[in-house]
């Protein structure tokens, strides 16, 4: 029997009632003349003109109806379901019609329908559902034009599909489609025939395998047998790739693709590269191993034909809520080819080491307790033989520090460090462990737990703490290291400060700050300097045992601020001038002179040149200066601001500020009671952010006592010497840094495109993250930009005490100077190039220089990297998907040269 149904009344209750019926029937429990007593239907409403417009919407679990003025139901209270009977709701919309066919046991919607049942949806033109045999089909329809329209469209967790017929069994979740285009996370499927064999795999029969969501997709692999099981894997036959549906004459026997998403263990697969000390190589090759949900392990090795080899050990460790960290370990084994004209051995042969140690504690795990560590140590000699990465080639420092930390209710503060520094250059490694340092916050010893009225101005006397105890061990990492070297380098050293300060009220805009402080220093060790007349020389001695020095000093500070306008274009802009002064008056008695002596350090003129050491020189914590100091100290700090109208707003009463100068003052000290050299050397400083973009800092040292032409100060002011200037600047540097970047396609401003980095990830491994995208910048690039380009530059100058040809110790001025620079531009707007460089104005050379050009291709990446200068010359070229499933398809091509 087929009923069509009239309206949204008549739909509601015949659907409900006959599909229960329907489901009696299969089950045998009701025959039909029941059903038709049981059923009984009283239209009150007119019949209306079928309305092909009007959906027909139900969900078929209710089986109730409030309209009783047009439907009347007979219960039945023991109505039971079959064991083939649905179990769970299913929900359905049809544009057109709905049909229900009692006698073959089926339903059937028209025109756009749709029905949901559990986790699957399905739309199409047409959906057919038999009862009987619980198996539904779809199919699409035809426009006027007789185009495809509505095409059935199958989802299913994270897979979508879009077939020309779907055909499937709703209790063993087989089926059947044909034509089908289906989408799974980032993979895109294309078959002529599917064959679903339960609720998560499926066979594909003449399938593309694709990660381009295009139509025509740029590439993608053939295979005529393909098996996809949903979030795990998909497993191929023979397959050969295609471009822009061009066939290309290569193939692979059988490809397994994987779909995991989340962490999963598996093989990292290597790149090749060719290198001419190194030979041909294989980098990157290892596994990757989940542990647990907390820990995980990276293991990665680059074999080189020439023998030499490389292996990292990478755990990394994550515990939400309370740590996290990352542990690296590397050995390197290089071998690389002897290319002197005269070698006695062909290969050179050498091994070194780096351990990366990085550990963060979540701040809500333990409050009041911090744990850290940042740990970069290894040979000298490590980063020298590094490929492929000019930034860390020329890495000359490396420093660790673990540190303890932990509050005592707000009292009281320790922390315990582990802190070592290493020279590549010198090859000098400085270990302090432990260092410790206990502070007790300023405490107020005359205050009255309950405050009355005004305070007594002795109440405002706050007296505080600090400890600090260090021991530190020095060797060459090129010498042999035995444990009596260890001892006769090892040092230790303690000091302890205690500060006392008073609060007293301001006098109008003055705030005065009296202070008096006491410190007091430990040494293990004290060092003698002395002449050998002999063999013309300084000779050093040590003097192990427990030596002490103090120190006091009693001053008061005055400070205030001074504001000032000047108005200018009629007082549409304004100049904003701060000034904040300072003075202080100080006492230092002299108890460090009997630690000081003279002796002579060359053989100028056969007397030589004389100076003064402490026998605390080069021993840690350091020795205290040695005079009486009464004098006064003075500081100016200056800011300088700019207020204007603002021309974007179109009210014309808007303004801005704009900063001329952040800061920029100097300091200085006149010692009343020395007999010589009262005035000090003063300081200066300045920083400024011009225009917004050009970035500012500078500082320099100014002597005011004339120089001989040794660079030795005379007690003459430089006013009243033969030049008449104010002095001689004996240090300073200066900075300039600036970027600028056009706007986006759109117009809009450029924002920054960030390296997508985890949470979780620790500094260190957000560095050598951000390290690799320096070293392969076409990779990273911004097409959305047309260029942008960044330039630095920094000079730096003092002067040092250095031993010329003769043996004489002379004061020179020495310069360092380089600059910095990195950009990059569109060629049209597929193809971008860009360099970054570093040049250094000492040598006159260009250090490191490296470019590269990209092309983007919608799913695929196209980079080329070529650095021509720096310690290691490199070329690469890479062409891969954009996907994450198939980032280790990639044609990768490397050399690599050696610049010594």
């Amino acid at each position: 029997m087929h009923k069509n149904f009239t309206n949204n009344v008549k739909i509601t209750v015949a659907i409900v009632l006959l599909l229960i019926s329907v489901r009696q029937l299969a089950a045998g429990l009701v025959d039909k003349q029941i059903l038709q007593r049981q059923i009984f239907v009283q239209d009150t409403i007119p019949a209306k003109k079928p309305n092909v417009n009007s959906p027909v919407k139900k969900d078929i679990s209710d089986t109730t109806n409030n309209n009783n003025d047009s439907v009347k139901v007979a219960k039945i209270d023991t109505l039971l379901l079959s064991k083939d009977s649905l179990d769970a709701p299913v929900k359905y919309v049809a544009s057109d019609s709905g049909v229900l066919k009692l006698k073959s046991r089926e339903f059937l919607l028209y025109g756009k329908a749709d029905v949901k049942y559990k986790d699957i949806e399905l739309e199409a033109a047409t959906i057919e559902y038999n009862t009987d045999k619980q198996i539904a089909k779809a199919y699409g329809g035809l426009d006027t034009s007789n185009n495809p329209l509505s095409k059935p469209k199958l989802i299913q967790g994270p897979t979508t599909a879009i077939s020309d017929t779907i055909t499937f069994n709703t209790k063993t979740m087989k089926g059947l489609t044909q034509n089908t285009y289906m989408k799974e996370d980032e993979i895109f499927v294309n078959a002529s025939v599917v064959k679903k064999i339960d609720s998560n795999s499926f066979y594909a029969y003449r399938a593309r395998f694709t990660t381009c969501n295009l139509d025509t997709p740029h590439f993608a692999i053939r295979s005529r047998k393909l098996k996809m099981i949903t979030n795990k894997l998909a497993v191929s036959g023979p397959a050969s790739p295609e471009f822009e549906g061009v066939p290309i004459p290569i193939g692979i026997p059988f490809g397994i693709y994987p779909l995991v998403q989340g962490r999963h263990s598996g093989v990292l697969v290597p790149a090749f590269t060719v290198s001419e000390d190194f030979g041909f190589g294989l980098e990157g090759l290892g596994y990757y191993k989940v542990v647990n949900d907390n820990w995980d392990v990276t293991t990665r090795a680059n074999l080189y034909s020439y023998g030499g080899w490389t292996l990292n050990v990478a755990p990394k460790y994550i515990k939400r809520y309370h740590y996290t960290g990352s542990l690296s370990i590397t050995l390197q084994n290089p071998r690389t080819l002897n290319r002197a004209t005269i070698a006695k051995d062909q290969f050179t042969t050498s091994k070194s080491f780096m351990i990366n140690w990085s550990h963060n504690q979540d701040t809500r795990a333990r409050p009041g307790t911090t744990f850290g560590a940042n740990v970069q140590f290894g040979s000298t000699k490590f980063n020298q033989t590094l490929l492929n990465n000019p930034y860390q080639n020329y890495q000359n420092q490396l420093s660790s520090s673990i540190s303890y930390s932990k509050n005592f209710n707000n009292k009281a503060n320790l922390s315990l460090n582990l802190n070592h520094n290493q020279n590549n250059n010198t090859h000098l490694v400085n270990l302090n462990f432990p260092t410790a340092t206990f502070s007790v916050v300023t405490f107020y010893p005359f205050q009255k737990k309950e405050k009355v009225g005004t305070p007594k101005w002795y109440e405002n006397i706050g007296i505080g703490y600090s400890g600090n105890f260090s021991n530190q061990i020095s060797f060459y990492d090129t010498a042999g290291v035995s444990f009596k070297r260890l001892l006769d380098t090892f040092q230790y050293g303690a000091t302890h400060s205690i500060p006392i300060s008073i609060s007293l009220p301001a006098i109008g805009p003055v705030t005065l700050s009296p202070s008096v402080s006491y410190e007091e220093r430990w040494f293990g060790q004290k060092i003698y300097r002395t002449w050998d007349s002999a063999k013309n020389k300084l000779d050093t001695s040590i003097q192990k045992g427990f030596y002490t020095q103090r120190q006091m000093s009693f001053g008061i500070g005055a400070s205030t601020r001074i504001f000032g306008t000047f108005n200018l274009n009629h007082g549409e802009t304004k100049i904003r001038h701060e000034m904040r002064p300072s003075i202080g008056l100080t006492y230092k008695p002299d108890f460090a002179s009997k630690y000081f002596y003279t002796t002579q350090v060359d053989t100028f003129n056969k007397v030589g040149h004389t100076a003064r050491f402490s026998v605390f020189d080069g021993v840690i914590p350091g020795g205290f200066s040695e005079g009486t100091f009464g004098g006064i100290s003075f500081s100016l700090d200056n800011l300088l601001e700019m207020k204007t109208k603002d021309k974007k707003d179109t009210s014309g009463k808007a303004t801005k500020k704009i900063k001329l100068l952040d800061g920029f003052g100097f300091s200085g000290s006149y010692n009343l009671v020395a007999d010589s050299f009262n005035l000090s050397t003063f300081n200066f400083y300045a920083r400024s952010t011009l225009f917004e973009k050009l970035n500012i800092t500078a500082s320099a040292v100014l002597d005011p006592y004339v120089v001989d032409s040794f660079g030795y100060r005379k007690n003459v002011y430089a006013w009243n010497g033969p030049k008449h200037n104010l002095g001689t600047i004996t240090g300073g540097n200066i900075a300039f840094s600036t970027s600028f970047k056009s706007k986006t396609k759109d117009g809009k401003e450029g924002k920054d495109k960030n390296i997508p980095i985890d949470p979780f990830m620790t500094p260190d491994e957000q560095q050598r993250q951000l390290q690799f995208a320096r070293a392969n910048p076409a990779e990273f690039t911004d097409f959305d930009i047309p260029w942008t380009l960044s330039l630095s530059y920094s000079l730096t100058f003092n002067k040092q005490l250095q031993v010329d040809t003769k043996g004489l110790y002379t004061y020179r001025n020495v310069i360092y100077s380089s600059a910095n620079f990195n950009g990059d531009f569109s060629l049209t707007p597929k193809w971008k190039m860009g360099a970054t460089g570093y040049f250094d104005f000492n040598s006159g050379q260009l250090q490191q220089f490296s470019m590269f050009i990209t092309r983007e291709m919608h799913c695929w990446q196209l980079a080329i990297n070529v650095t021509p200068i720096g310690l290691y010359r490199s070329f690469n070229f890479t062409i891969s998907p954009k996907s994450g499933v198939l980032r280790d398809l990639r044609i990768n091509r490397s050399r690599t040269f050696s610049s010594y």
